[in-house]
């Protein structure tokens, strides 16, 4: 695509620049909301399963101290007990670690989705560019990058000093439990704890994305010139297209010359166009046009039909008429089937009276043409 660097990139991106993009692996993406997800339902996590870690975690431990002393000088049999362990502890973090790994597929849904693209993965020499390095440290989205840092070092500082105050009483209290009650809630303050200032995120997520968007979405602008080359592009250029349109018509042509040979008879105005008509009573409801054309196409037309013998009849209504609403490969109009059907019986005649088999036709069908199918001749 051709650049322009004299033109401002004033307009929004166009679908095929955003796929394009999206195939080279570039989509708005916001590392907050990522990080709020995963920190935010990890931290629900341990509130739906802390118990049964917990309940898990408690029996490794009574069964790690509940050797024998003979087993601890037992290679297999500690083997076996540390295989068991394992069990356990994967057993107590599985629920756990399916839902984080959860919540690391779904982040990127929220904006973006997920890519998979190779051209993401290649090396950009640019990068190596200390010129363009500097250009980014000094740039707006790095300016963006550190407000959001101190705004997450604020948020997050303001909420664990809110959650520190609301549970401040109750933390002290724990010294005076017992040692069950206290450590069930020192879980419980810590648990919601980490929740709340997993929330304070959401703050700083729901900030990113819009920006994430705007940033991707201004990246991609392009120029007026961008536009035009890529609509040339994808729509094909004029010259092109008028050359591929010229090769269809030369080719359909010869299709259609190919099919005159076939024809029971061509009607003539007689110079200025030429229809060639096939009917087999057989297998036609109707007669079916072959071919037809004008000038230099209805003279060849008529050339071609006298190299095969196929009968000529000049009709100017007719074939004027035939030529304007009749489509090639298809029946003939309707209202043209009486006088159609008058000349293919003229035709008909003709070749027995040529044969001697009957008498010569004493005149030219009429050939009755209705009103709106009638084209007036050109006055030229």
């Amino acid at each position: 695509m051709a650049e322009d660097s004299g033109q401002e990139k004033s307009e929004e991106p166009t679908a095929r620049r955003l796929e394009k993009a999206r195939e080279e692996g570039q989509t708005p993406r916001s590392k907050e909301l990522n990080t709020t997800m995963v920190l935010l339902l990890g931290a629900l996590g341990l509130l739906a399963f802390g118990s049964w870690m917990v309940e898990h975690v408690t029996h490794i431990a009574r069964f790690s101290f509940s050797l024998e002393r003979e087993a601890a000088f037992d290679q297999s049999i500690m083997y076996a007990h540390l295989g068991a362990s394992l069990w356990q502890a994967t057993l107590a973090l599985a629920p756990w670690l399916l839902l984080v790994l959860l919540a690391a597929l779904l982040g990127p849904l929220g904006i973006g989705g997920w890519i998979f693209s190779t051209k993401a993965l290649a090396p950009k020499m640019d990068r190596l560019n200390p010129l363009s390095g500097l250009k980014r440290m000094f740039s707006m989205n790095s300016f963006v990058e550190l407000v959001k840092s101190w705004a997450k070092v604020l948020v997050v500082g303001l909420m664990a000093w809110l959650v520190l105050s609301a549970y401040f009483e109750e933390t002290m209290l724990l010294q005076h439990k017992d040692t069950e009650p206290a450590v069930r809630g020192a879980v419980h303050i810590i648990i919601w704890s980490i929740i709340f200032l997993c929330l304070s995120t959401v703050v700083i997520a729901i900030a990113d994305v819009p920006w994430q968007i705007y940033s991707h979405t201004k990246k991609l602008r392009m120029t007026l010139q961008e536009i035009k080359d890529e609509y040339k592009e994808s729509e094909g250029r004029p010259e092109v297209k008028g050359r591929i349109r010229q090769l269809q018509r030369e080719a359909s042509q010869r299709r259609m010359m190919a099919d005159v040979p076939t024809a029971d008879v061509v009607i003539t105005n007689p110079t200025h166009f030429a229809v060639a008509l096939r009917y087999d009573s057989e297998l036609m409801r109707a007669p079916t046009l072959v071919a037809k054309g004008s000038d230099q196409v209805a003279m060849k037309i008529r050339e071609i039909a006298k190299e095969h013998n196929v009968a000529q009849m000049q009709a100017p209504p007719l074939a004027r008429a035939l030529y304007t609403h009749g489509k090639i490969g298809e029946e003939i109009p309707e209202g043209l089937y009486v006088a159609v059907a008058q000349v293919l019986a003229y035709i008909y005649q003709m070749d027995l009276y040529v044969k001697g088999r009957g008498p010569k036709p004493e005149r030219k069908p009429d050939m009755p043409i209705p009103r709106d199918l009638r084209v007036d001749p050109d006055p030229k």
